[in-house]
C-alpha cells in the first residue's frame, strides 16, 4: 500500500441550528449542547480558512452547514463561499456537506466551485430509526445516488460506536461500497454529556479492526479517519494508516477540537510517510 496520506480541513460555516434528533450530533438545538451556533461564517473569514489548510498541505477543504438538507438560503451562502474560495485558492479540492439535496442542488453546487459532496449514511438502514426520527436513512442514500448522477465527487462513510452491532457495521460498509465513492470518512463517536446517545468510545484495537474491515471491503478507495481520532487513538493515531487509512482530517471539527496540524505533520513524517500532494496522487 502506498505510504502517501492525504490531508483534509472542515470549515464549519453554519453551525448548531439543526432541527432533526440525530442522537450524536450536538449541532441539534433539541439538545442543548455548550456548543458555538451561528447562520453564517464571514466569507472573508472562510476564504482566510481555506488558505490555511492550502497552507498546512490539506487538499480537501469541506464547508459543512448545520440543518436536514440545502434550502435557497444555504445554497445561496455555499455558492457565494465557494466561488470565494476558487477565486483565492488554487488546487484545493472544494467539498460542500450540507445534508440531503436534489439533483438541481447538487448541479448548482457544481456549477459554482464545488468538486466533491460529502454526504455520510452514518450507519446500516435497519440502526438508522435508533439514532435519528425525524428523516430516514433512505434519504441520505438516494442524497448520495444523486451526487454521483450530477458528476461531483462522493464522499460517504459513518460513524462506529452508536451503539449498534457488528452486522450493522458490515451492513453500512456494504452500502457505501455499492455507492462507489470517491472517499470515506470514518468517524469514532465522540461522547457528549448533552447527548442521549448511549454510545461508548471504541477501544483502540476494536477501532483498528473496523478500520481493516472497512480497507477490505472498500478496496483502494480513500479511506479517512476524522471525528474521534483524538480520543480514540491518542498519540498512537499512525497506527491507523497501518490498519488501512490513507487520510486524515487536521485541525479541528465541527463542534471538537483536533490536532495541532504540525504535530500531525511530525507524526507523519516520524513513522515515514508523506503527504499527498494532489487528488490523483499515487
Amino acid at each position: 500500500m502506498s505510504k502517501k496520506v492525504f490531508l483534509c480541513a472542515i470549515s464549519n460555516i453554519s453551525s448548531g441550528h439543526c432541527l432533526e434528533d440525530c442522537k450524536f450530533c450536538t449541532q441539534s438545538v433539541k439538545y442543548g449542547a455548550k456548543i458555538e451556533r451561528f447562520y453564517h461564517k464571514p466569507i472573508d473569514t472562510i476564504v482566510e480558512e481555506a488558505k490555511l489548510a492550502k497552507a498546512r498541505q490539506a487538499i480537501g477543504f469541506c464547508l459543512v452547514t448545520a440543518g436536514k438538507g440545502i434550502d435557497e438560503k444555504t445554497l445561496r451562502f455555499v455558492c457565494e463561499a465557494a466561488e470565494a474560495v476558487k477565486k483565492e485558492v488554487e488546487d484545493l479540492n472544494l467539498i460542500a456537506c450540507n445534508g440531503t439535496a436534489n439533483t438541481e442542488q447538487l448541479r448548482t453546487l457544481k456549477d459554482h466551485g464545488i468538486d466533491s459532496y460529502n454526504h455520510n449514511l452514518e450507519t446500516s438502514e435497519r440502526f438508522y430509526p435508533q439514532i435519528c426520527t425525524t428523516h430516514g436513512w433512505k434519504e441520505r442514500f438516494e442524497t448520495c445516488e444523486n451526487v454521483k448522477k450530477v458528476g461531483l465527487k462522493l464522499c460517504t462513510g459513518g460513524i462506529f460506536g452508536l451503539g449498534e452491532s457488528m452486522d450493522d457495521r458490515l451492513s453500512m460498509l456494504e452500502s457505501i461500497a455499492s455507492l462507489d465513492p470517491e472517499s470515506v470518512p470514518i468517524n469514532f463517536y465522540h461522547p457528549n454529556v448533552a447527548l442521549p446517545l448511549e454510545g461508548r468510545t471504541l477501544p483502540m484495537e476494536e477501532a483498528l479492526k473496523m478500520i481493516e474491515t472497512a480497507r477490505r471491503m472498500l478496496g483502494d478507495r480513500r479511506i479517512m479517519v476524522a471525528g474521534g481520532r483524538e480520543i480514540t487513538f491518542g498519540d498512537e493515531d499512525y497506527r491507523i494508516f497501518e490498519a488501512g487509512a490513507n487520510a486524515i482530517v487536521i485541525g479541528n471539527y465541527l463542534t471538537t477540537q483536533g490536532k495541532d496540524p504540525m504535530r500531525d505533520h511530525a507524526m507523519l513524517q516520524k513513522h515515514g510517510y508523506e503527504i499527498a500532494a494532489s487528488c490523483n496522487d499515487k
